[in-house]
């Protein structure tokens, strides 16, 4: 399903003129430099072809002829274009100077043998380049110190295009595609993603590129160890364990490559996991919902801010974004990650676009709390993941795609991402927007499931009226950390550095020393603010009838939500109110 998915992504791109994906037999390639030639195949300059972006040089991307460069220790060079070595038998501080030359004669008789059969003058401009250079006298060119690393192509002086984008040169590189290969290297049969019977791809190519924390060459996602001896007994050699043709192979790389390039809107990063989004026809909704599950926090485009957040709002409140198109699209979402030489996936889903828009919005729905100014209304997931740990290189690998499929799929949370939050607290003893969110999130969605439910879902902002023993020892535990603050303002060490990990696991054994503590905190509070205090305080103990030994790890994220609930209160009542209660007379 996945490969079959990716194969008609590809289709469809080959069916627009203007997506530029490279087509059968070529591929994409970042380009640095260009070997100008004069027409008799002199060196005319080595040229710089990069391409200013974002204030920064990047290299030029341009369709060249066949794949992606091949890796290992072999000589193997390509046609037209290749790195320094090859082209012109350059390396800078070359630790290996026969190997870079003989990369350089590698290439050299490939190309010349070429000469004949395409029979054009810009190319027999290379081939005498070729025969001509030194590559002794690489090192007198500046440019190649910096250039040198990337890869390179040729060009004639005030031609306005590259000799291997040449038509007869194109022409007789189709040919060569199209010709048989030798019966002895060559399988054929079924493929298995298009059901055409050909011939069947070894290794399906170009390499995978663009998973965050995979190899810089590429890795595959479908490949079978050579050495698989069950397999190969049978004549089952690698990819023929799996059998996809040459053209279906191509083409499902090509689409996967184009969704992980990073300069593409059409993924999202989630901890380890490369996320990839795209929908069966073309709709604006594969470039807005990488902005929805991840909304930009930046000095972004002004009208690119007001539309996602129009998308947003209109999620929320349970409406259709007319701008996403056609809500029975179908949509598809996968997520990689690295695995050694290979990509494994983290997750895969298809849906419909009306679909996934009813599980955002439960999503945002189950996060919806109270907060302040300061913070998102609808948090990234990466926010979320990030409030289990204390660096992000913690994240645990499994942990973001269990998430995200919970958000698309509308399934319970990972037990691990709860149990993570409220480790988190404890260790910390905060209980930041964030942390408060995706806690009462977990909750709601488990008694939603039946998970060790409570009572009633936990609501946006205190309830005064809930009973459970933990939601009230964290609200009163809120209101004894405010009687300190107003007994020595400005102290740094409060009952929540000290006191909040145990207070919410064994509140038996702490809450009556807090009790005791605050009579001698209220005792330095003026008449009026100290009633109006120990009335706040006696209202949440009332419903007490005595201080559990310990809480379990659902009640402790229920005594979260009500510390962050009481907090949220205390900061947020009218200021008329707060002077006509603080400031009682005998």
């Amino acid at each position: 399903m996945i490969l079959q998915a990716l194969n008609a992504y590809y289709e469809r791109l080959a069916a627009d003129p203007e997506s530029g994906v490279a087509p059968f037999g070529f591929s994409r390639q970042n380009i640095s430099f260009s070997i100008t030639l004069n027409p008799d195949g002199s060196l005319h300059e080595i040229e710089d072809v990069r391409i200013e972006s974002d204030k920064k040089t990047k290299p030029r991307s341009l369709v060249v002829l066949g794949n992606a460069k091949p890796s290992g220790a072999g000589i193997n060079p390509c046609f037209l274009w290749d790195n320094a070595a090859y082209l012109l038998g350059y390396k800078a501080d070359d630790p290996k100077p026969d190997r870079t030359r003989a990369s350089f004669d590698a290439l050299r008789e490939r190309h010349l043998a070429a000469e004949q059969a395409i029979n054009d003058s810009e190319f027999s401009s290379v081939c005498r380049f070729l025969e001509r250079w030194n590559p002794n006298e690489a090192g007198a060119h500046e440019a190649l110190a910096e250039l040198g690393a990337g890869f390179g192509v040729f060009r004639l002086r005030a031609a306005d295009h590259f000799v291997h984008e040449n038509p007869a040169v194109q022409s007789w590189w189709c040919e060569q595609i199209a010709a048989p290969a030798e019966e002895s290297e060559q399988v054929t049969g079924q493929c298995l993603v298009t059901g055409e019977v050909g011939p069947l791809a070894r290794l399906h190519e170009p390499k995978i590129k663009g998973v965050w924390g995979g190899q810089s060459s590429g890795a595959l996602l479908c490949s079978v160890d050579k050495s698989f001896t069950a397999a190969s007994t049978l004549g089952k050699l690698q990819g023929f364990n799996f059998p996809v043709g040459e053209n279906a192979a191509f083409q499902y790389c090509t689409a996967l490559n184009r969704l992980l390039d990073p300069a593409n809107r059409q993924r999202l990063q989630v901890g380890d996991t490369s996320t990839v989004f795209w929908t069966e026809h073309p709709t604006p909704a594969e470039n807005l919902l990488p902005w929805v599950l991840d909304p930009p926090t930046g000095a972004e485009d002004e009208a690119l801010k007001n539309s996602i957040d129009k998308t947003l709002q209109a999620i929320a409140q349970g409406r259709y974004p007319a701008e996403f198109g056609e809500p029975d699209t179908p949509f598809y979402v996968l997520g990689l990650a690295p695995n050694a030489a290979r990509i494994s996936v983290r997750f895969w889903w298809r849906s419909t676009l009306q679909e996934l828009t009813e599980h955002l919005k439960v999503h945002f729905a189950d996060l919806h709390i109270d907060r302040s100014d300061r913070d998102p209304e609808f948090p990234a997931l990466w926010r979320l993941l990030r409030e289990t740990v204390r660096d992000s290189k913690d994240l645990p690998p499994l942990l973001a795609g269990a998430v995200m499929r919970s958000v698309l799929t509308g399934i319970p949370y990972p037990s691990f991402l709860f149990s993570s939050l409220v480790r988190r607290i404890r260790a910390d003893r905060e209980v930041r927007y964030c942390r408060a969110a995706a806690i009462k999130a977990c909750l709601n969605r488990n008694t939603r499931f039946q998970i060790a439910p409570l009572e009633k879902e936990l609501p946006m902002s205190l309830d005064t009226t809930r009973t459970e023993p933990a939601y009230l020892l964290g609200r009163l535990f809120a209101e004894l950390e405010k009687s300190q603050e107003d007994a020595l303002p400005g102290i740094n060490d409060t009952i929540k550095d000290r006191y909040f990990g145990a207070a919410s696991a064994t509140p038996g054994s702490v809450f009556p020393r807090l009790v005791r503590l605050n009579q001698h905190h209220l005792g330095k509070l003026e008449k009026g603010k100290k009633t109006y205090r120990e009335r706040r305080i006696q209202e949440i103990a009332a419903g007490l009838d005595e201080f559990p030994t310990h809480l379990s790890l659902r009640d402790q994220g229920v005594f979260a939500i009500g510390y962050y609930h009481q907090r949220q209160d205390l900061f947020t009542k009218k200021s008329n109110t707060t002077s006509d209660q603080e400031t009682e007379k005998e």
